[in-house]
């Protein structure tokens, strides 16, 4: 059976915090991310599956890649078995593909999974239980992505301004990526609160951590919202396709 990436993260989290003392307990790593005591306690158990920004926090910090906790990555180009500290075997391969590899199947690498905006909202919950059977169509993607990167089709004329350089029309079809960093001014996919369904939209940050999203579209009702902490961005938009009439 598939690990879930959640089981991943935890044992990763585990394990690095057992190797470095300065960050081996949840108040210092806390103190250094400003994540949560509780919340690092969850990802370390593996009872949440944590966020594109507590990731990226926690990666930082240790200074591995975000792919590194999914066990996608390697550190200085090498798989370490922290216990050991020595270089793990290399993996087995089956058919052309890795034991234990969860990403696209072989006659879709460098393609990534067009799924739905109520997909995109339950990404937390798609991203442990995604199969190639659930995507609508795979598309060919030319920008540096992770594995669990994927693509909506833009619906409505919220972000379309033409007389911007980022504009997004409805019908374009957008690449999102999880792993991600999302910074002020990123173009991100967001669910709000408890709603399972999710938005495109402009990231704006302000000096004091406060987030809003604002639609590009100038003409907008309602352009800019403020957001909640516990809003879940899903990804940041790493680039777009437009359909030719």
């Amino acid at each position: 059976m598939k690990r879930k990436s959640k089981e991943i993260v935890a044992e990763r989290l585990d394990q690095l915090m057992k190797q470095t003392p300065h960050l081996g307990t949840q108040m210092k790593l806390a103190n250094k991310t400003g994540i949560g005591q509780t919340t690092i306690g969850r990802i370390r158990r593996g009872e949440v599956n944590a966020t594109a920004e507590n990731l990226r926090a926690i990666a930082d910090a240790f200074d591995v890649p975000v792919g590194y906790l999914y066990g996608e990555e390697t550190v200085h180009g090498i798989r370490v078995d922290m216990d050991t500290r020595q270089p793990s075997p290399a993996p087995k391969r089956t058919m052309g593909m890795t034991r234990g590899y969860s990403g696209p199947p072989p006659d879709k690498i460098g393609q990534l999974p067009l799924i739905s905006w109520v997909q995109a909202g339950n990404w937390t919950e798609v991203i442990d239980n995604f199969a190639p059977g659930d995507a609508e169509e795979w598309i060919p993607c030319p920008f540096k992505h992770s594995q669990h990167a994927f693509v909506l089709k833009v619906v409505g004329k919220s972000m379309y301004n033409p007389g911007n350089d980022k504009s997004f029309n409805d019908g374009d079809y957008i690449a999102v990526d999880p792993c991600r960093e999302a910074r002020n001014g990123s173009m991100v996919v967001v669910r709000l609160d408890d709603d399972h369904t999710a938005t495109f939209k402009q990231l704006l940050v302000e000096p004091n951590g406060e987030r809003m999203l604002m639609a590009l579209n100038p003409s907008w009702p309602n352009r800019i919202i403020h957001i909640h902490a516990s809003a879940t961005i899903c990804g940041v938009v790493i680039g777009k396709w437009t359909a030719e009439d």
